[in-house]
């Protein structure tokens, strides 16, 4: 039988009841609260984090697609996919886009605190208990201005 793809994993671990859809409440609390996480956005986190904290054999760098429509929210899942790995420690984030119309987007929607489609909670919220530390998102043309 050849291997499974990992979605199929997911998609029975999923079924089975297997998966924790409960997600981090400092992900949810510091994304902007207008956008109201979709159900198929809730899986595709709950998918991540369960690989990424419980899958044995995945390979470093990790690298994971997720397959979804246009308009679906994609963007959305890229900025509690920060949040989430800055909380595990991770500082330094990387995009490569195809198009300058895209870059465009990207850049209101993470740095544009006053755009409408702008991904975090103006307000960051942080439990008592929390050590989480809000990442600093800055956009640049080269690498010169990125510390180690």
């Amino acid at each position: 039988m050849p291997e499974q793809f990992l979605y199929e994993k997911l998609n029975s671990i999923s079924e089975e009841g297997l998966l924790n859809k409960e997600i981090p409440g400092f992900l949810v609390e510091n994304l902007n609260s207008r956008f109201e996480l979709r159900r198929y956005q809730a899986e595709a986190f709950a998918r991540f984090i369960h690989y990424f904290e419980k899958s044995p054999n995945k390979e470093f760098p990790i690298h994971l697609l997720f397959n979804m429509a246009t308009g679906s929210g994609k963007t959305l899942i890229m900025a509690g996919l920060i949040l989430y790995l800055c909380e595990q420690g991770y500082r330094n984030f990387l995009f490569f886009v195809n198009s300058t119309n895209i870059i465009e987007k990207t850049k209101d929607n993470f740095l544009n605190n006053l755009s409408s489609k702008y991904l975090f909670n103006n307000k960051v919220a942080f439990s008592a208990e929390q050590n989480f530390l809000f990442p600093t998102i800055k956009p640049v043309a080269n690498f010169d201005g990125v510390s180690e």
